[in-house]
């Protein structure tokens, strides 16, 4: 068994020792607090660069062998690509000073590389609620009353995917008697659960759901990561559904209920996505969708299927960021990034605009980031003969196009005439965005840079005649519609309003019913209380009126009396036990 000596210096330290520093420095060194963000990324990926694929760090606890560190292909591609988030998030918030918000995203990422290498339930749980606790840092660093409300509710959400995974790995571990986590068979038969580790299974299934945003539990995407701040809303969505990707394909591939989840998750976000008036729930709905996507793929399960979802999980994560970063950047210049209430920023931000169109190409235009990982998915659904999924993702890679590829940067930075007159962005912005932008193209017209890091062996050519017609023709009938629609003003209107699927239940339905639950509580509760108030009486008066020196119950017992009631009981108890 290795020691703790022996085991790689674990990512987390240099993001736990670059929190730390930010943490004790004098309030007036904003930009060495800064640097160490930007730098910590780049330590720990150096230092990563020189591991072996392996298990170490091995240690007991209550009678279990724990793993710290499990690499392999799988959960080194995630590592790869939070650190790459990291630095990128940490250059386009080198201009902020708040300590907050640097500690918290330092150790966010952190916990995050914890889950992706714990080899062990207990471990996984440990960085799990880590990620939540550290994530809401970034919505409060906001200080608004919206994020406030907002940062609770995820909260909420997250600790519950965390009792979740805890109940399901304690019970997992009793039942199988170790904790290393394995891959798991989930009985989707309901009548047939009957046993203690099916019902583990399931609840380490929506543990894992809750966080990557299945239906019915998906709302607090679109909830939360609107209202972080600019820089925060970088981080997180880098960082938590991709985890929750990462758990999937470790412990579900190849769940055939995946497929199903996986489309609907595609599709659904589209309409709400097209209504949305504040451009940051429209890159937040349409993260579900292409969530939805990599869902898709893990449930297809081939090795080929699992390459395409972790591989869109690498590229979403770098064009998704270039769109947010580019809306980020409206947000910190206008105030706010209301569709209705934008428009001809290209004149004041010409290279914010450019970036982010190079963003919205990367979604699925060939030559870019997105068409040379969904390529992969979009073919293994074909072949494990999901004909009609196939036709449904088509749909939904349209959809998502029109939603966050056309409609946000058109309507943040073109659209109508307008007098508004801004700053470009700061010059670190633009740096973060431009690099995402180059990994954008890279990767698009050079595929092998990253079909190289994928944890299965690849040997795949996305640049077939037959699917880039395909896409291509998709890609026009997207951009097409959106200008007709709007040519005829038959495109929805952007409204100053905000639309609710879900959380309506939660945000509006249950607020409003509040005050009447709790004036029936307090009626039924003061009712209980005279009711039971008044039987007391009643029982009191009786036993008085029964009791004074004359009643019945007042009177003296004479002793043969006495002993007559007290054999009467005796042979009514013995022949009680007797008849038995």
């Amino acid at each position: 068994m290795s020691e703790l000596l022996s085991t790689p210096v674990h990512p987390l330290v240099f993001f736990m020792i670059g929190a730390i520093l930010i943490g004790f420095l004098p309030a007036k060194r904003d930009k060495v607090a800064s640097l160490i963000t930007v730098a910590i990324p780049v330590v720990s990926f150096i230092s990563l660069l020189q591991w072996q694929q392996g298990s170490f760090g091995f240690y007991q606890l209550l009678g279990l062998e724990l793993t710290l560190i499990k690499a392999d292909g799988l959960s080194l591609l995630f590592a790869y690509l939070f650190h790459l988030a990291a630095f990128i998030a940490g250059i386009y918030a080198f201009h902020i000073n708040d300590r907050l918000q640097q500690v918290a995203s330092l150790l966010y990422v952190g916990s995050a590389l914890g889950a992706v290498f714990a080899g062990d339930w207990i471990t996984l749980f440990i960085f799990w609620e880590l990620l939540a606790l550290t994530s809401v840092m970034l919505i409060l660093s906001r200080r608004t009353e919206a994020s406030y409300r907002s940062s609770m509710r995820y909260l909420v959400i997250q600790v519950l995917s965390g009792v979740l995974l805890f109940s399901g790995a304690l019970m997992v571990a009793h039942q199988t008697g170790t904790a290393a986590i394995t891959t798991l068979i989930l009985n989707t038969d309901i009548f047939s659960i009957n046993t203690g580790y099916d019902v583990a299974i399931w609840l380490i299934f929506l543990a894992y759901g809750i966080k990557c945003g299945f239906p019915l539990f998906h709302s607090w995407i679109a909830d939360a990561y609107p209202q972080a701040t600019p820089t925060g809303a970088i981080f997180l969505i880098s960082i938590t559904t991709k985890v929750a990707i990462y758990a999937l394909a470790r412990s579900f591939a190849g769940t055939d209920l995946l497929v199903t989840i996986g489309l609907v998750m595609a599709c659904f976000p589209i309409l709400f996505a097209i209504l949305e008036n504040d451009l940051r729930r429209v890159l937040a709905y349409s993260i579900i969708s292409q969530i939805g996507f990599m869902v898709c793929a893990i449930g297809v399960g081939t090795e080929m299927a699992i390459n395409g979802a972790v591989a869109t999980a690498f590229n979403h994560v770098i064009y998704k960021s270039l769109l947010m970063m580019s809306m980020g950047a409206v947000l910190l210049r206008v105030g706010h990034v209301n569709g209705s209430d934008l428009a001809g920023l290209y004149r004041s931000m010409p290279k914010t605009a450019i970036l982010s169109i190079v963003g919205a190409l990367s979604i699925s235009t060939p030559l870019f980031a997105g068409f040379v990982s969904k390529a992969i998915i979009m073919s293994e659904m074909l072949k494990a003969g999901y004909t009609t999924g196939w036709l449904l993702l088509l749909f939904a890679a349209a959809g998502v196009f029109l939603a966050s590829g056309i409609k946000a940067p058109f309507f943040a930075f073109f659209g109508k005439s307008s007098d508004l007159r801004v700053k470009e962005a700061p010059t670190n912005m633009l740096l973060a965005m431009s690099i995402a932008a180059v990994f954008c193209v890279a990767i698009g017209v050079f595929p092998s840079i990253l079909y190289s890091i994928l944890p299965h062996p690849i040997d795949y050519s996305p640049y077939d005649v037959t699917h880039v017609v395909t896409q291509l023709q998709l890609l026009f009938f997207s951009g097409f519609a959106f200008v007709w629609l709007n040519r005829k003003n038959l495109y929805p209107p952007e409204l100053r309003s905000r639309n609710l699927d879900i959380d309506w239940f939660y945000r509006k339905l249950f607020p409003k019913n509040w005050e009447r639950v709790c004036y029936f509580s307090q009626l039924s509760y003061q009712s209980f209380v005279l009711m039971s108030t008044k039987m007391i009486n009643r029982v009191v008066t009786g036993l008085a009126k029964y009791s004074h020196p004359d009643a019945v119950l007042g009177r003296a017992w004479s002793i043969n009396g006495m002993l007559l009631s007290l054999l009467c009981v005796l042979l009514f108890v013995l022949f009680f036990n007797y008849s038995q």
